[in-house]
């Protein structure tokens, strides 16, 4: 019997969400020039900060990428994304966001995009995006 690999990449920890508009659209986020995958379509969100919960985060970055302000009763776990990069994995849990008070704006990426579920699949996404657009096809 072969023994197990050792781990080599580090784990990152990403919360994302899927704030879906009383329409039943979603926004999708472009990633600005100069970042890593710039020009693809994420579902907003950013990297859980160490002595914090993915609830937090997501509310720290939904106000500081679109300006919004997110209640922690209002973020509800969806389905989650684990992906190996190739210096790192990734762990991202993703949160339906129905309610939430501001108006969205861009303040980090290039464009902001609010599309039906059947249409998410015809925007380019980073690997571990693309596989959550079938959760949110199939049960939005």
């Amino acid at each position: 019997m072969s023994e197990p690999q050792s781990q080599t990449k580090s784990m990152l920890l990403v919360a994302a969400a899927a704030l879906v508009d009383s329409d039943g659209r979603v926004l999708i986020c472009q990633r600005p020039p100069g970042k890593s995958l710039a020009g693809l379509w994420e579902f907003p969100g950013g990297k859980v900060e160490a002595g914090e919960t993915p609830e937090a985060c997501l509310i720290r970055e939904l106000n500081e990428e679109l300006g919004i302000t997110v209640n922690n009763a209002c973020l509800a776990p969806f389905v989650f994304a684990s992906h190996g990069y190739d210096s790192f994995h990734l762990l991202m849990p993703l949160y339906l966001v129905r309610r939430w008070d501001g108006v969205v704006e861009a303040k980090e990426h290039s464009a902001l995009a609010w599309v039906k579920p059947a249409k998410l699949g015809d925007y380019p996404m980073p690997p571990a995006d693309a596989p959550l657009v079938a959760w949110l096809r199939d049960l939005i």
